[in-house]
């Protein structure tokens, strides 16, 4: 068992997986206390060895690491890599790649949804994992050997099931639909955090423009507070807080002071400055520029039961492909779909509309049908159905008219 507590050892180990084919990846994290994520230990799984790196040795620089990980001859594989990656980009400011999420691979290869790491390596590599010490304390030193037992496995058994999902893509021909997904990961835009427009996140009860506003500029400034300070949103002001401002617009310290939850020190203070001048900049708005949300229309008459059908394909399809349903299409997409042909969700591009978009379209416009055979749910083609091009072709009506 290695553990890395000096660079010179993290640049020798770095070097030794000149060559690779590919490495297993993962860290251990806290972030409970913290806006960015706290890196308490990384594992690497090479050929030869696995080994786990300690990023709070004294001295400890990770730039071989950060190197590594940036190296595009070497493949790095992942399981739910989204966090991880997000670390890496805020520490280094590039991102692994290429890169190769197990998690992924596995709702591609019909594992289901978003399958935990136990659970896949157990069926793919016959492996049991401890799990007493899955949520330990990873900033506390010296790390135990049961810690560090426990942290290599989540590497070590990766390269069995990488292999595994490797051979199953190719066999059933959809490592480009993986291909898809990675792009995602490995694009900045993903882990970029915009301080404009984190009051989208915030669920509200009124869209008036107004309030809207002026909680624009007040998430702003939170969300630059919280990344400034390293702390979690909550402990720079509470969505409750913040929602209370917004909505009864303080113009003095006395009138902060009244918001609950709010201590006169605070709102007498800097950060009730800062609180009191993201109100006013929300108020100086111009009506013009004021930003507009427009209400949750509810679905035309009609339009569920279309949606409970294209579900209904939708499971059908996965089943019969071997797919996670998720990955292909959420309840939302299909509630689009099932209202615009043109609707902008992932279901109607790529692989994902060879497996499902296409004959979503066909149903949704009576081209086929579902039917039961043999206790299972079979697609049926329509008599007298019209191609989707002759039915293109055909006049408009309206009004009960011909146009």
């Amino acid at each position: 068992m290695t553990l890395i507590t000096t660079t010179d050892a993290l640049e020798a180990f770095c070097r030794s997986l000149a060559g690779a084919e590919y490495i297993t990846v993962d860290t251990e994290f806290l972030r409970e206390k913290t806006y960015w994520p706290q890196l308490c230990l990384v594992q690497v799984g090479g050929p030869d060895r696995a080994v786990a790196i300690d990023p709070l040795a004294e001295g400890m620089d990770l730039t071989p690491l950060f190197d590594l990980m940036a190296d595009s001859s070497i493949l790095k594989v992942f399981h739910a890599a989204r966090q991880d990656v997000e670390i890496f980009w805020h520490l280094s400011g590039r991102i692994p790649n290429p890169l190769f999420d197990t998690q992924v691979a596995a709702m591609v290869c019909g594992f289901g949804e978003s399958v935990g790491y136990e659970t896949l390596v157990t069926k793919l590599a016959g492996a049991r994992i401890d799990k007493s010490s899955r949520f330990t304390d990873w900033s506390q030193r010296p790390l135990t050997e049961r810690q560090l037992t426990y942290a290599l496995s989540d590497v070590t058994h990766l390269r069995p099931a990488y292999e595994k999902l490797k051979r199953r893509l190719a066999r059933t021909g959809r490592a480009h639909w993986l291909e898809e997904e990675m792009a995602v990961l490995t694009d900045p835009a993903t882990y970029q955090v915009d301080p404009e427009t984190s009051w989208q996140r915030l669920k509200v009860r009124t869209n008036k423009p107004r309030f809207m506003a002026i909680l624009r500029e007040l998430a702003a400034w939170r969300e630059r507070e919280a990344q400034r300070r390293d702390l979690p949103r909550s402990r720079v002001l509470r969505d409750e807080a913040l929602l209370e401002i917004a909505a009864h617009a303080p113009a003095t310290v006395d009138d902060l002071a009244r918001t609950r939850g709010m201590g006169r020190g605070v709102a007498e203070g800097r950060q009730g400055a800062d609180i009191l001048a993201a109100v006013q900049a929300g108020l100086d708005l111009p009506d013009s520029e004021l930003p507009r949300v427009e209400p949750r229309e509810e679905p035309p008459p009609g339009l569920q039961p279309i949606t409970e059908l294209l579900r209904v394909l939708l499971k059908m399809k996965c089943d019969e492909n071997n797919v996670a349903a998720k990955l292909v299409a959420s309840s939302a997409d299909l509630e689009a779909l099932a209202a615009d042909d043109d609707a902008p969700v992932a279901a109607l591009h790529g692989w994902r509309r060879e497996l499902f978009g296409e004959d979503a379209l066909a149903l949704k416009h009576g081209r086929i049908g579902l039917a039961v055979a043999n206790r299972r749910v079979r697609i049926m083609p329509v008599p007298g159905a019209a191609s989707p091009a002759a039915a293109a072709a055909q006049p408009a009506i309206t009004d009960g008219a011909e146009s």
